[in-house]
């Protein structure tokens, strides 16, 4: 939805003093109010600080600037199915079944056709979430260009469609943040294939948000044939992760030297990769290790850094001794 606003002519003022600023303000709010009726007036003022209330509180640079931030940050998260069983039928004796025993149970070739499902749908959620941001941009651009206008007649005249617009963004901004957390998988078939007699629970599947893998760049140091890589995740899980650490040479001279890349699991958040060429530049990859629940990770973080030097070639130079007396 677009608004017109039409400005007066202003003549040009010339700016002569610091205080000239402030007059042209009064000058300027004096002909706005010429232009209406008191009542009109008090109306115009009191709609005026309204509109601005709620940009500078429901719709302020900073919200849309930290919104900005996380929708970065869920860009490179990675994304799993959450299995959340509930208790078995009434009067059975067996406990709560952990996801593991849920994994033997479910049907693998139905578990495949859900995680596409899952991809599906966090790509579909992703893309929402950067349009309705975009919304919320755009609104309060034409908001804050309408608050600018000169002209206090459009501003009353074109109330309606404002306080309908406002209503719009509140509503824009519930969605976005209804829709930051991941929802649940909607299955249109039996996961669990029938087993006999045994009871089979209930389940839920969902999808879960995993904060990205990120190098720690300062504790990332190169020597001369080896790095120390150290790495992070912001929300430590519960569980200890696997990761998968990449690494090859940037513009390779030799056949041999396209062998200086690799793949490394590794079980900790720091590692050390030896036998590097010295004075040359290497790429470093990480991310977590391949899960069976995984279905979404379009984000892995990269970090280049050059070994150091090595001695110079060739034969040390000779010292000169002493000259002996005759």
């Amino acid at each position: 939805m677009s608004f017109q606003v039409t400005g007066l002519g202003l003549d040009k003022m010339k700016l002569d003093s610091p205080q000239s600023f402030l007059d042209q303000e009064e000058v300027e709010e004096a002909e706005d109010r010429q232009l209406l009726e008191p009542e009109a007036w008090r109306t115009y003022t009191a709609r005026r600080n309204a509109l601005r209330e709620f940009l500078t509180c429901d719709l302020s640079p900073h919200l849309l600037k930290r919104h900005h931030a996380r929708m970065e940050l869920l860009r490179k998260c990675s994304y799993h199915i959450e299995i959340l069983p509930k208790h078995l039928a009434l009067g059975d004796q067996n406990p709560l079944v952990l996801p593991s025993t849920m994994f033997q149970l479910i049907d693998p070739w139905k578990f495949q056709r859900m995680k596409k499902v899952g991809t599906a749908q966090t790509k579909i959620q992703l893309l929402l979430l950067g349009d309705l941001l975009e919304q919320l941009d755009h609104g309060r651009a034409q908001l804050d260009a309408l608050l600018e206008s000169p002209d206090p007649r459009p501003f009353l005249a074109g109330w309606a469609l404002v306080e309908q617009r406002l209503a719009d963004l509140s509503a824009v901004m519930d969605n976005f943040l209804a829709m930051m957390v991941p929802g649940r998988l909607h299955i249109k078939h039996r996961l669990v294939s029938d087993v006999g007699a045994t009871k089979i629970p209930h389940i839920r599947l969902m999808l879960s948000t995993k904060m990205p893998v990120m190098f720690d760049r300062k504790e990332s140091v190169a020597h001369q044939d080896w790095v120390t890589l150290r790495w992070f995740v912001t929300i430590q899980p519960a569980m200890p992760e696997q990761f998968e650490l990449r690494f090859k040479l940037l513009d390779p001279r030799t056949q041999q030297e396209y062998l200086q890349r690799g793949i490394i699991p590794v079980a900790a958040c720091t590692f050390d990769v030896h036998n590097l060429l010295p004075n040359r530049v290497y790429k470093f990859t990480v991310k977590r290790a391949e899960s069976y629940t995984l279905v979404y990770e379009p984000w892995r973080d990269s970090l280049t850094l050059q070994t150091r030097p090595g001695p110079p070639e060739g034969p040390p130079p000779r010292r000169l001794g002493k000259p002996g007396r005759p």
